[in-house]
């Protein structure tokens, strides 16, 4: 069966090895970190199974 996962914190580390992990199960994944143009390489063109999306969380000040 395939999974659906969004994960945050995709361009290094844990974030990232989550999504190649799931990728390579051949599970769709939505993956947001601050710079997308890290995830370029996960979603080539035409790419169904990655969505990526720029995200940035703040502080109330």
């Amino acid at each position: 069966m395939t999974k659906t996962w969004f994960v945050t914190g995709t361009s290094r580390g844990l974030g990232r090895s989550f999504v190649e992990a799931a990728l390579s199960r051949g599970d769709r994944v939505a993956a947001s970190a601050r710079d997308v143009t890290s995830l370029d390489d996960l979603s080539p063109p035409g790419a169904a199974r990655t969505r990526t999306r720029s995200t940035t969380a703040t502080w109330p000040r």
